[in-house]
């Protein structure tokens, strides 16, 4: 399916404007430079009880300008109003299914399953992608064939789609992964087809970090190739798992960590290999994003932890 112009798409509700509610990105002409086909993208986007976000969602997948996209929404049997919003945009949907399921892991191998595209992506009903996200993404596939991985930076956004926080697209290092957290974010993360079939699915055991344990598969086994370009928006907010389930979340890195941590074996100390990476990871980013971000960085993340400001509902 061609993407759908703004024009095409049912209005956005009352005061709703900016991206992606009256801006759309530009449409691609039906073919590649050479006169090939575009490759198909197929998204699939995991939902439960999300009347609140999935509507923005939605536009800023299918206002992407995309010539070949392949959109799958697999919803957990919503009470909220989802559904109604899910069907308002069914023609423009490959597949959609809104039924109980055991848990966004399960939706989303379900919503795996169904699809056939070369390029793979996989948006929460919460987030958003950038404008021109498909394009920036399929373009660096295009340029260097045999890379099956390609990841951007990305913007947090509040509930009302304010940036509140941007993330630079640093260097993959399985060490900083596993010491100091996961920077690269699934809303920024495109991967080829065939890759996912030498990796496997998502694991159904892990219900936070299932992102995470993902990512690494996918980097770990694919040529990977970064842009420092913003491809996806993670929101931010009060029902959000981020914000729910912390317990789940630490014990859950914990597993994953096990699972990689034989790649890094050591005798040194792991707030040694903490402080060493965040430094190195200090010194790149002033290096390639500038001093500017580095200090805009600085501060936010002083407000994340005083929770003040834009941060002070999300503690």
């Amino acid at each position: 399916m061609h993407c759908p112009t703004l024009s095409e798409l049912p209005p956005p509700p009352p005061g709703k404007t900016g991206w992606p509610w009256t801006e759309e990105s530009p449409q691609l002409p039906e073919t590649m430079p050479d006169g090939s086909p575009w490759p198909q993208v197929s998204i699939v986007t995991p939902s439960y009880n999300q009347a609140q976000f999935i509507e923005e969602t939605i536009r800023s997948v299918l206002l992407q300008g995309y010539p070949d996209l392949e959109y799958i929404i697999i919803d957990g049997g919503s009470t909220d109003g989802s559904v109604d919003l899910i069907r308002k945009y069914e023609p423009w949907l490959a597949y959609w299914a809104s039924e109980p399921d055991e848990g966004q892991s399960h939706a989303l191998n379900k919503g795996f399953t169904q699809v056939t595209g070369d390029i793979l992506g996989w948006l929460n009903s919460d987030d958003l992608y950038c404008p021109g996200a498909l394009r920036k993404a399929v373009r660096l596939f295009q340029e260097e064939t045999d890379v099956s991985v390609v990841y951007g930076g990305h913007y947090r956004i509040d509930a009302e789609g304010q940036i509140i926080d941007k993330v630079w697209a640093s260097p993959f290092d399985l060490r900083y992964m596993l010491y100091n957290g996961m920077d690269i974010s699934q809303q920024a993360l495109f991967w080829r087809s065939d890759l996912m079939r030498r990796v496997g699915m998502i694991d159904e055991e892990l219900v936070f970090c299932m992102d995470r344990d993902l990512i690494l598969r996918l980097i770990w086994h694919g040529k990977v190739i970064r842009t420092t370009k913003y491809l996806g928006m993670f929101r931010l907010h009060s029902e959000a798992k981020t914000a729910t389930i912390q317990d789940v979340h630490r014990r859950e890195i914990e597993i994953v960590q096990l699972r990689y941590r034989h790649y890094h074996d050591t005798v040194l100390p792991a707030w040694f290999w903490r402080v060493y990476l965040s430094v190195k990871r200090l010194v790149l980013i002033v290096k390639e994003a500038g001093l500017s971000y580095t200090i805009f960085k600085m501060r936010t993340k002083l407000g994340r932890r005083l929770g003040v400001g834009a941060f002070a509902k999300h503690k």
